[in-house]
């Protein structure tokens, strides 16, 4: 632990081009923490403060890194076709709470190519009232395309909020073939 009561870990990043653009994944030893929409070098920056802060120690700069080997490649395979489950170790450090269980239950309950309600997801651990702090759940969501807050929408149809913007929703869900490709 340090001097602020946080225990230290490594933690290790890395930006991946992908169809969606840069990517940054962050990883400790317990497995993949961070995955971080647009990471232009801005947005870059204010992810690394912030895990940085949240974890207790500075994030360093590792492509080759062990702890990120195998997220990468799984990333690159699901954006390639080729992957529609991810297995891999997750940090959960980063959620608490109602958020970390809604965010279980949408990793290993909602598969590649489906889709769930926000009002459905409530139900499923156990909240049916929870509708709107499913949908901050997913605001929050550290681990997006890993923990798959893409496939969250509506009840109406609707394909409702994202935090990496909705053409970027619209993208994973049409790779997942939910939604048709987009024209343009």
């Amino acid at each position: 632990m340090n001097s602020h009561g946080q225990y230290e870990h490594q933690v290790v990043w890395a930006v991946v081009g992908t169809d969606i653009g840069p990517l940054l994944l962050a990883a400790t030893d317990d497995g993949l923490v961070n995955v971080v929409f647009r990471a232009t070098d801005s947005v870059r920056d204010k992810a690394l403060d912030r895990l940085a802060s949240r974890l207790g120690t500075q994030p360093v700069e590792a492509p080759g890194a062990p702890q990120l080997a195998e997220a990468i490649r799984q990333v690159d395979a699901y954006f390639a076709g080729d992957r529609q489950v991810f297995e891999l170790p997750l940090d959960w450090s980063l959620v608490s709470g109602f958020n970390r269980q809604v965010l279980r239950e949408l990793a290993v309950g909602v598969p590649f190519g489906s889709v769930v309600g926000y009002g459905d997801l409530a139900r499923r651990v156990g909240q049916p009232g929870a509708a709107q702090a499913v949908g901050m759940a997913m605001g929050a969501n550290p681990l997006p395309v890993v923990v798959p807050c893409h496939r969250v929408v509506e009840s109406d149809g609707g394909i409702g909020g994202f935090g990496g913007g909705l053409e970027t929703k619209r993208k994973l869900l049409a790779l997942e073939g939910v939604l048709p490709e987009p024209l343009f």
